[in-house]
């Protein structure tokens, strides 16, 4: 593209001047940004146009009227025909209509740079709502994925569902462990339990009976904000029982007797 040609068009006194069609102003508005010699070119025409119209303010105006009025004289003769003697004024109609043209070039520029910002700011806005979108896409893929997952886990055959029953004052909790011991997972459904208090976690806990030897599993430290209240577990135990304790963050090193929410036993113990 030859710029200097381009700015030498006049196309872009019009872009100032807001006398561009809509699709124009896209295309001058995209060149500026891509090439800084047009810019300059914009800025300096609008500098310009700005200079023009101001000194069309309203003092000066009135200024430059009462000095046309001192310039025009009446001189009476002896037939009392008044001649009127007009003095050559100091700036001709040309000069007024440059101004004229100034006011309205100025006024389309104001529009202009309003109209370019209005776009600039859909635009972003536009740009904004669809990252928005793509990230809601993503989302809902990764959770379709989760769901595929999660059926597919209960629907295998090898799955043990083991019933977790609430405890002592925690009666009203409940709790369900599905466990497939041939790759060592399990899926917690924990929608049972209550929020866990500030502070505190629920740990959960892999048990054997003889002798009884708690080990952790780990602990849940997202349960609050979690929707579904189903989370994915290692375990790699032979377990006969699993439990629910709350302790405080970051768990512990043996389960907290008296926070034992809930407790199953599994119905056929891994061999």
């Amino acid at each position: 593209m030859d710029i200097n040609a381009y700015i030498a068009s006049g196309i872009l006194e019009l872009y100032v001047a807001g006398a561009l069609s809509e699709d124009d102003n896209k295309d001058v508005y995209q060149l500026m940004r891509k090439h800084p010699e047009i810019l300059q070119e914009v800025l300096e025409i609008e500098a310009a146009i700005i200079e023009l119209t101001a000194a069309t303010s309203n003092n000066k105006s009135t200024a430059i009227l009462q000095s046309i009025k001192d310039k025009l004289t009446f001189t009476p003769s002896d037939t009392q025909t008044k001649i009127i003697t007009i003095t050559k004024p100091k700036y001709n109609w040309l000069t007024y209509t440059g101004w004229a043209a100034a006011i309205i070039i100025g006024a389309g520029l104001f529009w202009t740079l309003n109209q370019n910002k209005t776009l600039e700011s859909n635009l972003n806005t536009v740009e904004t709502e669809n990252t928005f979108l793509e990230e809601q896409i993503s989302i809902s893929r990764a959770e379709l994925a989760d769901s595929k997952e999660l059926l597919d886990f209960l629907r295998d055959k090898n799955i043990i569902s083991v019933p977790l029953g609430g405890q002592g004052e925690f009666a009203n909790s409940y709790a369900k462990v599905y466990w497939n011991q041939e790759d060592n997972r399990i899926y917690l459904d924990a929608q049972g339990l209550p929020e866990a208090p500030s502070g505190k976690v629920y740990q959960v806990w892999s048990l054997k009976l003889d002798p009884l030897t708690p080990t952790s599993l780990g602990t849940i430290d997202d349960f609050n904000t979690d929707d579904n209240k189903i989370f994915a577990i290692a375990n790699a135990y032979n377990s006969e029982a699993f439990g629910i304790t709350l302790e405080p963050e970051g768990g512990s090193e043996t389960p907290t007797m008296d926070q034992l929410y809930t407790l199953g036993m599994v119905s056929a113990p891994a061999p």
